[in-house]
């Protein structure tokens, strides 16, 4: 399989952000651009419920591992904390502390479903390479891989302060609840 690496995802550099902003600085404020950022928004700021850390798998989420998932909607409250569901269970090599893997995944915003960043958009055989505890990705992220065996597909929720916070980043509004999809392809 070939590899190509994509750093760009969660640690977005800041060359990026910059062209992100300018370019939505002059994009046209019109009603459909209005009311996709409103929803964004009234997505991140729904108050959270407590919820076990774990959950059954959205039966809408694919289990064929050579298909882009998709995040399904949702009306629920986000979970306050980190939330993990396995999709597929893997039954490869472990990712731990410490472990360089290569990952799949699709973000979206939690509520809409609406992707703001996949692997999968850039080919079939993308990927994202972490080193497991090495804060190369944020917190809810690098704690979703952690445990997953390769073969695995996980969905996480991420509460914005294990994700970005209080501070926009590109497309993803400060303060945002965040889901993805991951499959662990490798662990090296």
């Amino acid at each position: 399989m070939s590899r190509r690496t994509t750093p760009r995802l969660l640690a977005v550099p800041a060359a990026v952000i910059a062209v992100v902003l300018s370019l939505t600085a002059c994009a046209d404020d019109s009603a459909g651009n209005a009311a996709e950022e409103t929803t964004a928004q009234e997505t991140s700021a729904q108050a959270c419920e407590t919820r076990a850390d774990t959950a059954g798998a959205p039966e809408e989420i694919s289990t064929d591992l050579a298909e882009k998932p998709e995040v399904p909607a949702t009306d629920a409250a986000p979970p306050c904390g980190l939330e993990i569901s396995d999709v597929v269970v893997g039954e490869g090599p472990e990712a731990v502390a410490g472990a360089s893997v290569d990952v799949k995944y699709v973000g979206a915003f939690y509520g809409t479903g609406e992707e703001f960043d996949s692997s999968w958009s850039r080919g079939e055989e993308e990927t994202l390479p972490v080193t497991v505890g090495a804060g190369q990705v944020i917190p809810g992220f690098e704690q979703a891989i952690e445990g997953m065996h390769v073969g695995g597909r996980r969905m996480v929720v991420i509460p914005s302060e294990l994700g970005y916070g209080s501070t926009a980043r590109g497309p993803i509004p400060a303060d945002s609840t965040l889901v993805f999809v991951l499959d662990l392809v490798q662990v090296a």
